[in-house]
């Protein structure tokens, strides 16, 4: 089936932003700039690359499909968790011992990525708009447990699932009903207006968009919930706004869509040397864009044939490019030999 280059552009912009997000988040403290821009990014990339992810979401949840779910997710997250592990502890990086239930760092998508999976097996049992509005509830309600957090991926999982829900549910026709003239034009003031008021109060914690932290934690036991709902309509609203300015056309960088997986699991080993080493400062603008411009060659390094021919076999737990390779190698000299 031919892929669709709306949801290729998105998948490579979100995947951008995500490095993009994890190289400057060591600068926002002390630099509002930063921590406008830090947090801007946040209030949408990781709800609309999950909602795209639900989008996409096949399977009836037999055994066969859960079987085959664990392979392509938790055996990538068993091994990318030991892998980080022992990398953790190379790059001399703190907090480096981690149980195998306790993601190291971004590897907590995988993990709550299968629970989503599973929680579709009962939720699309259930009427849409009643299923979305009892997994938000379960999203708010899961923030006053206090001792709920990073273990098992726990509280993103259910803090996040409305999204990967929401993707589930919509069509095509109706994600495209986005992309009007008229929206767009509201997009752009509405997005320059989160960005202002960003700016203007730098006390909200970014901590209310990465959906890991309990209410008492982030401290607002009592009000968290309502707090937290808010959330969840700032982040529609910002997902809506962004997805309405994605092109439909297909361009050089277009194919790189299909390949998120790889950079999201692998670029974690870049970013994470680069905090340690201190190699990068934030002074001016340009620094700025400098760590755009390296954002972006990590994104398509990770893209790759010869990345993916490497990696494929741990995180797809598949040969077929390495075996391609190897046939064109064979192939060359045979013909040599000849």
């Amino acid at each position: 089936m031919k892929r669709d280059a709306f949801f290729d552009n998105a998948k490579i912009m979100l995947i951008f932003l995500v490095v993009f997000g994890h190289m400057i988040q060591p600068f926002t403290d002390g630099s509002r700039p930063m921590y406008t821009l830090y947090t801007w990014i946040y209030t949408f990339h990781m709800p609309a690359f999950i909602f795209l992810a639900g989008f996409f979401a096949k399977g009836s949840g037999h055994k066969d499909y859960i079987l085959n779910l664990a392979k392509k997710l938790i055996l990538p997250y068993l091994i990318f968790q030991l892998v980080y592990t022992g990398y953790f502890f190379f790059i001399g990086k703190d907090g480096w011992l981690s149980g195998p239930f306790y993601p190291h760092w971004s590897l907590w998508f995988l993990f709550s990525l299968f629970c989503w999976h599973i929680l579709l097996y009962w939720f699309k049992k259930i009427p849409p708009i009643i299923g979305l509005a009892i997994a938000i509830e379960v999203g708010i309600v899961i923030g006053y447990v206090s001792d709920i957090g990073h273990s098992f991926s726990l509280s993103r999982t259910f803090v996040f699932f409305p999204f990967f829900l929401a993707g589930y549910w919509l069509t095509k026709e109706q994600v495209q009903k986005w992309r009007t003239r008229r929206l767009k034009e509201v997009s752009l003031v509405f997005m320059a207006v989160i960005a202002g008021l960003i700016a203007a109060f730098p006390e909200f914690s970014s901590g209310w968009l990465l959906g890991s932290k309990s209410y008492e934690v982030l401290g607002s036991p009592e009000m968290g919930g309502l707090f937290r709902l808010g959330v969840y309509v700032l982040a529609v609203l910002m997902t809506i706004s962004v997805l309405a300015w994605v092109p439909s056309k297909e361009y050089k960088f277009t194919y790189l869509g299909g390949k998120t997986l790889y950079v999201y699991l692998l670029h974690g080993f870049f970013i994470q040397f680069f905090r340690e080493a201190g190699w990068f400062k934030v002074n001016t603008i340009l620094d700025v864009v400098g760590l755009a411009i390296v954002s972006a060659a990590i994104v398509y390094l990770l893209s790759s044939s010869a990345i993916q021919t490497l990696t494929q076999p741990v995180i797809e737990g598949r040969t077929q490019l390495m075996k391609k390779w190897w046939q064109r190698i064979s192939g060359k000299n045979s013909t040599l030999q000849s």
